[in-house]
């Protein structure tokens, strides 16, 4: 397994009812690549009601999409270049969604006046290799079996005491 390492995925796409199913294929490849098999579905399906919403509503359809993955948090945002849309009111229905299938979301204005609609979703406990790196471990043929000239025993009588430890006396 890999250790966790920070990653970042940007996409920019021009919604359409046939691109929503290419970009939901998109994502979860670049999930399965970064070994968060567990986060495919609820990421997807977050980023496709977005999408599909944002084909609905929106008059300007090009949309950034991106996804951070920090080591434990995978954080998607959706963004688009419509100043028209208002998710208050247009996505009010998709917002309802994210909140209940996602560990946190949110909703912001860029100084160029496009929205982004951004949710996370946390890794559990389990289901991603420790932070930390583990040890290597030795294999067999790494092994080897070192002769022994003489045996344990006399070996600890020649340091030229009488054979007892230091602590015995």
């Amino acid at each position: 397994m890999k250790t966790a390492v920070p990653c970042y995925y940007h996409l920019d796409v021009d919604v359409s009812p046939e691109r929503v199913g290419q970009v939901r294929r998109i994502l979860a490849a670049h999930l399965r690549y970064w070994d968060l098999e567990t986060l495919v579905e609820p990421v997807c399906r977050g980023a496709e009601m977005l999408l599909k919403a944002i084909d609905e509503h929106a008059t300007d359809k090009h949309t950034s999409i991106e996804m951070w993955w920090n080591g434990q948090h995978l954080i998607t945002a959706v963004g688009g270049d419509d100043r028209d849309l208002r998710p208050d009111q247009d996505l009010r229905g998709c917002l309802e969604h994210i909140a209940a299938m996602s560990d946190g979301w949110g909703c912001c204005a860029t100084a160029t006046g496009s929205k982004v609609i951004w949710f996370s979703q946390r890794a559990r406990a389990g289901e991603r290799v420790p932070l930390v790196p583990t040890a290597p471990e030795p294999s067999l043929r790494e092994g080897l079996q070192v002769p022994r000239d003489l045996p344990v025993a006399a070996l600890a009588a020649t340091d030229g005491s009488d054979g007892v430890l230091e602590g015995a006396r």
